[in-house]
């Protein structure tokens, strides 16, 4: 008897990565309903204030910021769902071969997964939707306790609520369709073989894939020096930059196979000459287009926080120059409260690309685990095993938060400059020198993200070590 289409779609969530997917959907619905609700209550005290109730800047300010960080959230979300699918597809190579094989058409495979994307992107959005509004209920009702803002009415549960939750369901089924290009490449002789990734030489050879990154981040760069030209004028050049940032990081996101492998071997080299150490660098380079699913993630969200954290350490280091060389109290203030808000929101991205180390880490064991019961076979012991798969992720992590941190550094310094470039950085200076911004690299966020990237090296190895080891070599050789 034919199982019903909805069985067959929700049974594809037994499948590993499935689940840690609908997660990402979910933090991102969520994240999109508290902001709303966050800058909906903002602007409801707001308006109540006699003074600046009708302040249409504030409100501009406040709708525009939900915008960019939902936008962001949205974002990375999309580039981690995408890397799960196709790791995931890469996993379903022999499989799909063997349906080829007996007449399934690649075009059907491939909308088989869009459905499953449809399915994981509709549960994560609802679930994110229902948690977000529990979630801004109760800070509306803490907010309005502990600032004493009885005269102050909001209702949280609104219409708009849905509009994060909507896109979220569409960026998830369209992010699944692009990550399931693969199925169209798979041809029945590859139902002999088991699940591979593309090997450097392949990667290689996209050449259509390798030149659009290439002019997307051309096109970026341009865009982020003419944003920068625009804001020696006005500050409205941070507009034009912010655009030229999202096209050369699309670029770089695209390309990450031909932008990690050099970053990854050199990375390799700091790790010894071991037997442990030479496979897991080698194991990182051998197919680059899976290692750089892993990297680009954890490269989104430490660039992502250094941004912001660099901007703001900029900004405070203009206004304090402008200022005679000391901040007023007040302003400071105003300014770290601030920063701690942003880099609080924009958290939230760092921790949908670390589900996604994690997630693509755990399915990367799963689809190997012939080739680790051969390293077993071979003489390796559990403990060795074990650390080939840390020292894999560390390889990949460390590598990635160096290329965030150099990324992160460059775009804060471009958002700052862009915005801040039409003010003298002193009273005295003349000339272009006199609007100069140099880049502030903040120490605490620095530590922050550096002590945060090597406690996610430990998380996103402790269940992929586990599997590593916990077939017998015997059963994983026959597979």
């Amino acid at each position: 008897m034919p199982r019903p289409a909805a069985s067959g779609a929700l049974s594809c969530l037994r499948e590993r990565g499935m689940g840690a997917s609908v997660l990402v959907a979910a933090i991102s619905s969520a994240f999109g309903v508290v902001l709303i609700s966050a800058t909906g209550y903002i602007a409801a005290m707001l308006r109540a204030d006699p003074y600046i109730g009708d302040s249409e800047t504030l409100a501009f300010v406040l709708s525009f910021l939900t915008l960019l960080l939902v936008g962001v959230a949205v974002y990375v979300a999309s580039i981690v769902t995408a890397n799960t699918f196709s790791t995931i597809v890469a996993g379903r190579t022999r499989r799909i071969a063997l349906l080829r094989l007996i007449g399934a058409s690649a075009r059907s495979q491939r909308a088989e997964v869009g459905r499953q994307g449809l399915v994981v992107g509709g549960l994560g959005a609802f679930a994110g939707l229902v948690g977000g509004t529990v979630v801004a209920a109760a800070g509306v009702q803490v907010a309005g306790w502990m600032l004493d803002l009885g005269d102050v009415s909001y209702d949280v549960v609104r219409p708009e609520l849905v509009i994060p939750a909507g896109i979220v369901a569409l960026t998830t089924w369209a992010a699944a369709w692009a990550g399931s290009r693969r199925v169209l490449a798979v041809t029945p002789l590859q139902a002999l073989g088991g699940s591979v990734e593309a090997s450097h030489h392949a990667v290689m050879r996209r050449t259509g894939r390798n030149v659009a990154a290439v002019a997307l981040f051309v096109a970026g760069g341009a865009l982020l020096a003419a944003g920068i030209a625009l804001g020696l004028l006005h500050p409205l050049g941070v507009v034009v930059a912010f655009f030229g940032g999202i096209l050369s990081f699309t670029g770089l996101a695209l390309g990450a196979t031909l932008v990690m492998p050099p970053v990854l071997r050199l990375v390799g080299r700091l790790f010894g000459r071991s037997a442990q150490a030479r496979l897991a660098a080698e194991n990182a380079l051998r197919y680059p287009e899976r290692s750089s699913r892993m990297a680009i993630g954890v490269v989104m969200g430490v660039t992502l926080v250094m941004m912001f954290a660099v901007a703001i350490e900029s900004a405070k280091a203009v206004f304090t120059a402008t200022a005679g060389g000391r901040l007023p109290a007040e302003l400071g203030a105003i300014m770290d409260a601030f920063a701690g808000i942003m880099m609080g929101l924009v958290a939230v991205s760092a921790v949908i690309a670390a589900v996604g180390l994690v997630n693509l880490l755990t399915i990367g064991v799963v689809q190997r685990r012939r080739e680790l019961g051969l390293l077993r076979a071979l003489g390796l012991s559990n403990a060795q095993v074990r650390r080939v798969v840390l020292l894999e992720a560390a390889h990949i992590t460390i590598a990635a938060l160096a290329t965030g941190l150099v990324l992160g550094l460059a775009y804060g310094w471009a958002g700052a400059q862009s915005l801040l470039g039409s003010i003298p950085t002193s009273p005295d200076a003349t000339g272009p020198a006199s609007t100069l911004v140099v880049p502030a690299l903040p120490l605490w966020p620095t530590v922050v993200v550096v002590v945060a990237t090597a406690v996610l090296t430990l998380v996103a190895a402790v269940v992929p070590t586990r599997l590593a080891t916990r077939v017998a070599p015997v059963e994983a050789l026959a597979e």
